[in-house]
């Protein structure tokens, strides 16, 4: 069972061309999918970046996607920490102590893609994403 803890930031419409430049930057494999791969037909969002992946050679991952319309956008205040893996228990653990006295935007529960994800807000004001993805 493994976990892993990474950056995963959020931008205005542009999320691909920065991930492209980022893999420009650090190398490695990029991963994308769009709002209208998971059913959203909205012009607005089809085409946008609902998860991105670049996963580099030297061990980095960086995860991004595009803000949805009507969502703030405050250049700065873009970066969500991410924890994803396979240990079920240990993941919803984290994520209750998290929402604890914070804010849940969305409920842990399974999703379109097959994963357990939810996203809180702690205490402390600092974003959180959790997806469990199912165990090999």
């Amino acid at each position: 069972m493994t976990s892993n803890l990474n950056p995963y930031l959020n931008f205005d419409g542009n999320a691909l061309e920065a991930l492209e430049f980022y893999r420009e930057v650090l190398g490695g494999e990029l991963k994308t999918n769009t709002f209208g791969e998971f059913g959203n037909d909205d012009a607005a969002v089809k085409d946008k970046i609902m998860h991105g992946q670049l996963t580099s050679a030297a061990g980095y991952t960086l995860m991004a996607a595009d803000i949805m319309p009507g969502m703030e956008f405050r250049q700065g205040t873009t970066m969500t920490i991410s924890i994803s893996g396979d240990d079920a228990d240990q993941l919803r653990g984290y994520f209750k102590q998290l929402a604890e006295g914070g804010t849940v935007s969305v409920e842990l529960a399974k999703q379109p893609w097959g994963d357990e994800f939810g996203m809180c807000t702690d205490r402390y004001g600092v974003s959180w994403m959790v997806d469990i993805y199912p165990a090999s």
